[in-house]
């Protein structure tokens, strides 16, 4: 009988908690339904419509904003967005203790492609050839300033017979019947070179440059020959205008970093590096390093089928890949071993654009006085004697002009791309010791970001001088406006191997940009401000301006 009622009572309890928890089913639906046609029962005056006609932003509205744009962002992923936005603003790699992945050259591109920098939307290198220090005159031009003087009524035509003759006439006429004037008849490289002159290749705003960077970049090639001499090899090319290159061909890849167990007189010459030094020494302001593009060439076609060099043509050879290679001959990396090879035909360089014929224009060459020993043990004397500079003040040409401060603006250049391998330099001999010093052979620069050798510092450390100038550049691109790391980036965009550096070396000349300044500014707490920067802003009244002045006058 007990056991009975109690089952009895278990079931109507399971019964009752059942119609329980219908009933608060059924309340929770008919609240639901019943809220948001209740009028509102609140009698304080509503707030002000939101523009927009959008409801006031709660905090349920947020949540549900963010969930909604971790969505998209979600989708987004499937067309590589996803990876974009996950970079940084400056375009670096977050830190982090991912795994790092070894790229070939032809995944480089992929991989920096989505890269955005700081300066989408707004262009900081135009802002910054736009500022008052990149508008600075140079002294007007007298004829002897002028590396050519040219005749305004030759004419630059070709030879109907297809022998290729450069035929100049002095008969033509100032005005040709299709309205160009003869100097427009001229080849860009050859307006390139006339419009040298003692104080610069070419100038700021020289409409010239940016069509010799495009003709470098894609003009057909009509010859191919090894550039004799030089440690590595090199190639020179022809043009169908008679312009001529000097092809760096590519042997590391971007994101290679140079060995620290490498000398620096052994290590490899970067042709990517070739292109960066020209773009880096146009936005500094020197532009004396001729222009430099970067092309991807068939060696096959533009190489071995047509060069007159049998040395050259000797050492092609097919490799175990299928990929057509060659070696060439020089002093180091010029065998079977270190064979540059294409993919199977396409490699990467640099094309430089030749200066004129030393026989039409001769250059003096300078052993640099902080040239480095080239050995692998001694030190030279600059690296054992600290007061150093005092002794080269005395030795011409570096006792008077500006030699000494433009061998010091080559040494910033060299330390922000950690090139040390600046041995000599030259100059054009017409000028005298009264003229810049050209910037050639960069190969060797961007090799090692991770490292800053400051001993290639050591002229500006010793002399504590550097050109007025100069140091307020600097110290513009270390600015976020104008930060040099972007003007760069934006520069090489435009180059047809872009990304040309990696963001490692980008970033890497930020930091070297500012070890300058410290240093300069270290000497100036020691010798004063007015000792450590000259004035060379248009009232220096002594080397190259001084003399400057009194040929106007004579003229």
């Amino acid at each position: 009988m007990l056991r009975r009622l109690q089952t009895l009572l278990q079931r109507k309890f399971k019964i009752l908690l059942f119609f329980l928890l219908l009933l608060a089913l059924l309340m929770h639906m008919a609240l639901d339904l019943a809220l948001p046609a209740a009028p509102s029962s609140c009698s304080c005056t509503p707030k002000a419509a939101n523009p927009l006609g959008l409801l006031p932003s709660g905090p349920l509205v947020s949540v549900q904003k963010k969930l909604s744009l971790r969505i998209l962002q979600d989708f987004s992923g499937s067309n590589g967005s996803l990876e974009k936005a996950s970079l940084p603003v400056s375009g670096s790699l977050p830190a982090g203790g991912g795994s790092k992945t070894v790229l070939r050259d032809g995944d480089f591109k992929h991989r920096w492609a989505g890269v955005k920098s700081a300066w989408t939307g707004r262009s900081k290198m135009a802002a910054l050839f736009e500022h008052p220090l990149y508008k600075i005159p140079i002294p007007e031009l007298v004829k002897k300033d002028k590396l050519f003087s040219v005749n305004p009524k030759e004419k630059f035509t070709l030879k109907n017979s297809g022998s290729d003759e450069w035929v100049s006439s002095s008969k033509a006429k100032m005005v040709l019947p299709t309205g160009e004037t003869p100097y427009d008849t001229y080849p860009t490289w050859l307006r390139f070179h006339i419009g040298i002159n003692r104080y610069e290749l070419y100038s700021r705003q020289d409409p010239i440059t940016p069509t010799l960077l495009e003709e470098l970049a894609t003009q057909k090639i009509i010859g191919s020959v090894q550039k004799p001499g030089g440690t590595q090899l090199k190639l020179i090319m022809t043009f169908p205008n008679f312009g001529e290159a000097l092809f760096k061909p590519m042997k590391q890849t971007r994101d290679q970093e140079t060995s620290a167990d490498f000398f620096y007189f052994s290590d490899f010459e970067r042709h990517n590096a070739e292109i960066a030094a020209f773009h880096l020494d146009r936005i500094l302001d020197f532009r004396r390093i001729p222009p430099v593009s970067g092309r991807l060439v068939n060696i096959t076609k533009e190489v071995r089928d047509i060069t007159t060099d049998k040395k050259l043509a000797r050492t092609f050879f097919i490799s175990p890949a299928s990929n057509v290679c060659f070696f060439g001959e020089c002093s180091y990396y010029c065998s079977t071993e270190h064979a540059l090879c294409g993919k199977p035909d396409q490699l990467e360089g640099s094309m430089a654009a030749l200066l004129p014929d030393k026989e039409l224009a001769k250059r003096h060459s300078w052993r640099s006085p902080w040239r480095r020993s080239y050995h692998k043990s001694k030190k030279a004397e600059w690296e054992l004697n600290q007061n150093y500079c005092a002794q080269v003040r005395k030795t011409p040409p570096y006792d008077s002009g500006s030699r000494l401060l433009d061998l010091i603006d080559m040494t910033v250049l060299d330390f922000l791309m950690g090139n040390m391998d600046r041995h000599h330099y030259e100059t054009f001999e017409k000028f005298g010791n009264d003229t810049f010093l050209l910037h050639l052979d960069n190969g060797r620069g961007f090799g090692r970001h991770s490292h800053d050798e400051m001993s290639i510092l050591a002229p500006l450390q010793q002399c504590c001088s550097i050109k007025k100038s100069t140091f307020l550049r600097l110290q513009l691109l270390a600015t976020e406006p104008y930060r040099l790391s972007d003007v760069m980036r934006e520069s090489l965009a435009s180059d047809h191997l872009s990304p040309v550096l990696s963001e490692p070396h980008l970033e890497a000349l930020d930091r070297r940009l500012q070890r300058v300044l410290d240093m300069v500014r270290v000497c100036m707490a020691k010798g004063g401000q007015k000792e450590v920067l000259v004035d060379d802003m248009g009232k220096l009244r002594k080397g190259i301006w001084q003399h400057q002045e009194t040929r106007s006058k004579q003229a």
